[in-house]
């Protein structure tokens, strides 16, 4: 671990990881005690220069950051993420293996990225529907990705949205309902293009 970087109380680090420059491990979040949640970051991960990770993280093994992201608390995370550089992670948040996550994305609490689903920079995903109201803590509620789904950058996610399998939003895309499973969506607000297997590629 770099000597300019800080590991708080009750962090668990598995073997060959790589802490660089300046990073803060296992940052207490408001109230809580320090030392007081366990953070865990799997084998061979590799934290990048001026990343924060709040404490009571549970990340798997191969975890990898870009420069200068910052990781709230109380998310759990599996094998093989990558989150990149400049990218919010709010707390409470469950990633699955396998998800690739660019440049500058924020994901507020409560959202769920299921395995292999991949989202591009820039893209903001939202959980208060009703920002200001009185009830709003009460009724946050982030988008679902689920598996192998891809965000194209510079989309917006409303509240609660579900984004199906292997669906597919495309590039400064607002999404304000559910895309259903192999759908290809686009535009503001999204709407169906086509179906998955009717795109020039194949996986």
């Amino acid at each position: 671990m770099s000597k300019t970087s800080i590991l708080h109380k009750n962090v668990k680090l598995g073997d060959n990881v790589i802490i660089e420059d300046f990073c803060i491990i296992g940052v207490p979040p408001r109230g809580v005690e320090e030392g007081k949640l366990k953070t865990i970051i799997g084998d061979n991960s590799i934290i990048r220069a001026g990343t924060i990770i709040y404490a009571g993280n549970i990340i798997g093994s191969n975890f990898q950051t870009g420069n200068k992201a910052n990781i709230r608390e109380l998310n759990t995370i599996g094998n093989d993420v990558s989150v990149g550089t400049l990218s919010v992670i709010e707390h409470h948040v469950t990633i699955e293996n396998s998800v690739r996550i660019h440049t500058q994305v924020f994901i507020p609490e409560y959202s769920i990225l299921k395995a292999n689903s991949w989202i591009g920079p820039n893209v903001v995903f939202t959980n208060a529907m009703y920002p200001k109201s009185p009830t709003v803590k009460e009724n946050l509620a982030g988008p679902v990705i689920e598996e192998n789904a891809i965000i194209g950058a510079n989309s917006t996610l409303l509240p609660g949205v579900i984004i199906g399998e292997n669906a597919i939003v495309g590039a400064g895309s607002v999404v304000t309902e559910q895309v259903d499973d192999s759908s290809v969506v686009c535009g503001n607000p999204a709407k169906l293009l086509k179906k998955k297997n009717e795109l020039p590629y194949k996986d």
